[in-house]
């Protein structure tokens, strides 16, 4: 039996994501729980992760979009220091030991970038529009 075809969810315009800049932040679903993820460009390439650290599950960016250390290289925990590496989400460093950030799938294509749903991860639903009103 053929697996249903998932249907991307736009996140962004490619260019709101700078090389090593402040990332997207939105909201989504995992297992039916509403969770934030983000994404950023690191190398060239787009990167996402649920917004939640390995260690103890608390989102991560210091400021609102901002996950990278000073030096622009690792994903830092603001609350405990864990470091991880943007390209792939594994622990580098601090308390979250051998664990990884959760990834978002994402792609880039003609000047956008895309995430998709999994089984695990789903759009926040939005109310069904308000019905119109008798005259």
């Amino acid at each position: 039996m053929d697996e249903p075809t998932v249907t991307p969810e736009l996140l962004c315009a490619s260019g709101d994501l700078v090389e090593r800049g402040r990332a997207w932040i939105w909201d989504l679903q995992q297992y039916g729980q509403p969770v934030r993820a983000f994404a950023m460009r690191f190398e060239g390439r787009v990167v996402a992760y649920l917004n939640r650290c390995v260690h103890v599950p608390t989102e991560m960016d210091w400021q609102s979009g901002e996950f990278l250390d000073m030096d622009k290289r690792w994903i830092l925990c603001s609350m405990h220091g864990a470091a991880c590496e943007p390209a792939d989400g594994r622990c580098v460093g601090g308390p979250c030991g051998r664990g990884r950030l959760t990834p978002v799938s994402v792609h880039e294509a003609d000047g956008q970038v895309y995430w998709y749903p999994s089984r695990d991860l789903r759009p926040v639903p939005f109310d069904d529009p308000a019905a119109e009103s008798p005259r």
